[in-house]
C-alpha cells in the first residue's frame, strides 16, 4: 500500500466515527467478535505460525471496520495487534500483505479515513459542490447522499462503506469505494482554482482507486 494513502489516518482507525453527528445502529456483537485471543497473544510475542497468522489477518479484517464500536475486550486485542505492528499504518500494511479480505479491507479502511479527512476541507467541499452542479453523481452514490453537499458528504460515503463491510457485502463496498474515489478524484482535477488540499485529494484518490481495483474481490454479494 502506498504511504501517501496512509498519511491522513494515523490515530483514527479505532475512533473514526467518534466525532460524527450521524447516529449508527448498535453493532457491538459478542465481546471478542471472532478474534482469537490465543492467536493475538502469540502474534504479539512473535511466535504465531504463518498459517495461523493468515487466519488472524482474516479475523482482524472482519473486526477492524467496527473498531469504534467494539466491546472493550475486542478493542483491546485490536490495539495489541496494532501496537505490535508499530501503530495503525503498520496494521494496515500488515493486512495489505495478506491477499483476499485482509488486503481489500485495509485499502477500504484507508479510503474511509481519507474521505473523513478530506471531507472537512472547505476547498474539497467546494470542488465537490461544483462537480455535482455540473455532472450527475455516479450511479453507486445515488441514494447514499442528500441533495446538499457539505462537510459531511464524504463522511456519509465512508459510513455507508463501513455499513456494507459490517454486513459482509464486500463486493458492494468495493464498488461504492471505487465510485467515491473516482468522483472525488474527478472533482479535484476539474476544480477551477485547486488548493493544495484539493491537489492532494486528487493524488491520494488516484492511488486508492488503483489499490482497491488491484486488491481483488473476496467471495460474497
Amino acid at each position: 500500500m502506498h504511504d501517501k494513502t496512509l498519511s491522513k489516518i494515523a490515530g483514527r482507525l479505532l475512533h473514526r466515527r467518534a466525532s460524527t453527528s450521524r447516529p449508527a445502529r448498535d453493532r457491538t456483537g459478542t465481546e471478542t467478535l471472532g478474534l482469537d485471543e490465543r492467536k493475538v497473544l502469540l502474534f504479539a510475542d512473535g511466535a504465531l505460525a504463518p498459517a495461523e497468522e493468515e487466519q488472524l489477518a482474516e479475523e482482524v479484517a472482519a473486526a477492524l471496520p467496527l473498531g469504534w464500536s467494539l466491546q472493550p475486550r475486542a478493542k483491546e486485542m485490536l490495539h495489541t495487534v496494532s501496537d505490535h505492528l508499530g501503530g495503525e499504518p503498520g496494521l494496515l500494511q500488515w493486512l495489505d500483505r495478506h491477499p483476499g479480505l485482509p488486503r481489500l479491507t485495509a485499502r477500504l479502511v484507508a479510503l474511509m479515513g481519507n474521505l473523513d479527512t478530506f471531507g472537512k476541507d472547505p476547498g474539497v467541499v467546494e470542488a465537490l459542490r461544483s462537480s455535482r452542479a455540473e455532472r450527475p453523481l455516479p450511479e453507486e452514490l445515488k441514494g447514499i447522499l442528500p441533495p446538499e453537499t457539505g462537510e459531511e458528504t464524504l463522511g456519509d460515503i465512508a459510513y455507508h462503506i463501513e455499513e456494507l463491510l459490517f454486513d459482509r457485502r464486500w463486493q458492494e463496498a468495493a464498488r461504492v469505494a471505487l465510485a467515491a474515489a473516482d468522483w472525488l478524484r474527478d472533482a479535484a482535477r476539474r476544480a477551477a482554482s485547486p488548493t493544495p488540499a484539493v491537489k492532494e485529494a486528487a493524488e491520494v484518490m488516484d492511488h486508492l482507486h488503483r489499490e482497491i481495483s488491484d486488491a481483488g474481490m473476496p467471495p460474497g454479494p
